[in-house]
């Protein structure tokens, strides 16, 4: 005893022993509430994985293995795989758009061909791929129409008139009427602008109709059907380059007046990207373009050869009397020298020529280009 009361040692520690008691038991509640939450998102995630693994696993399987009843697809020109692969969920072939996507990608095949199908929801993934990839077109065309790149809509009017039952006036009539033009403009907002309408500018819809070969499953389409379609393919075309413009600051109707040119010019595959960056050269310094085919629009006319006379022609169109681009695209341009004029060769090049043999020469000076001409043209007279 200190002073008092006698202290009671057994009693603290049984107290104490009590606490350390109930301290332990709930450690051990507390382990087992942490286990079942561990088990418990275990098996959550076990079950999203099968389910995600079994989902995935049926999307890769035909939609139907004993489906016969074919289903028509239209994949049009110009499409990405992301579209292609929405437009078949969307007809109901296959199960998942994103899975037949990054499947296709998996396999390294991204590169189908525009086309119209008959599809089943019988075939595998491999059998689309396979189909869209070699652009085998199951449903027979009663006719088809090919137009080739760097046409006018004069020419490609004749191509109407020898494959369709419309003659050129009528296809002309349609193209430069106001009331379509702004029906397409309505149509494609992202394609055709207030551009196509500068007083300049002959024809609003020139350059804006996609050279490819078209298929036609009716003996006598539209007329206002045939030169849609072909809007619709450059539409389908130039979309997947709208972010490349924004960060060029390039517009749609510069894109395609500027390939137009490449179109014209070009003789090669190889030489657009070189030719694109003469130009793009020119316009930097501040010289005219000076392009033969400029001259040949602006005088309406298609000849072999122009004369220093023809230079002289006053209008809008003749880049040797104006400097920079052209009103308007002179021709309609195909994908290769779109994305030639989105990707130019980075040269010191301001003058080329083409010798008699369509092989084209480039210098960085106007003496370098005298002497070219005078070997490869004037000597070879």
């Amino acid at each position: 005893m200190i002073g008092g009361k006698p202290v009671d040692n057994g009693s603290k520690k049984q107290e104490m022993f009590s606490k350390m008691e109930e301290k332990k038991s709930e450690v051990k509640i507390v382990r087992k509430i942490v286990a079942i939450i561990a088990i418990t998102f275990l098996l959550l995630f076990g079950i999203i994985g099968l389910i995600g693994y079994n989902y995935v696993k049926s999307a890769l399987k035909p939609v139907n293995p004993d489906a016969t009843k074919t289903i028509a697809v239209e994949v049009p020109i110009g499409s990405s795989l992301s579209s292609i692969s929405a437009l078949l969920e969307k007809k109901g072939i296959i199960k998942d758009a994103k899975v037949f996507k990054y499947y296709a990608k998996f396999k390294n095949e991204s590169q189908f061909q525009a086309g119209n199908y008959d599809l089943t929801q019988a075939m595998t993934l491999d059998e689309l791929i396979e189909s869209l990839k070699t652009g085998k077109v199951y449903r027979e065309p009663i006719f088809t129409m090919t137009i080739p790149e760097g046409l006018t809509l004069d020419q490609i009017g004749k191509i109407v008139e020898k494959k369709t039952p419309y003659t050129q006036k009528e296809f002309m009539d349609l193209v430069t009427s106001e009331a379509f033009v702004q029906k397409m403009m309505a149509n494609y907002p992202e394609l055709i602008t207030d551009a196509v309408l500068a007083d300049n500018i002959r024809y609003d819809l020139e350059g804006y109709l996609f050279p490819a070969t078209y298929s036609y499953f009716e003996e006598k389409p539209s007329l206002e059907s045939i030169v849609e379609e072909m809007i619709a393919a450059m539409n389908n075309v130039v979309k997947n380059y709208s972010e490349v413009l924004v960060e060029k600051q390039m517009s749609v109707h510069q894109l395609l007046t500027f390939a137009s040119l490449l179109e014209e010019e070009a003789t090669a595959q190889t030489d657009r990207e070189t030719i694109a960056s003469v130009f793009y050269n020119r316009i930097e310094k501040g010289m005219p373009l000076q392009t033969d085919p400029t001259v040949l629009y602006a005088l309406g006319s298609h000849k072999d050869r122009v004369l220093y006379e023809d230079l002289e022609v006053e209008n809008a169109y003749n880049t040797y009397k104006n400097k920079g681009l052209p009103p308007g695209p002179i021709a309609g341009a195909g994908k290769t020298s779109i994305e030639a004029t989105l990707n130019p060769s980075k040269t010191d090049y301001f003058y080329f020529l083409a010798d008699k043999e369509g092989v084209n020469h480039f210098s960085k000076t106007y003496d370098e280009h005298l002497q070219k001409v005078e070997k490869y043209l004037r000597q070879a007279e």
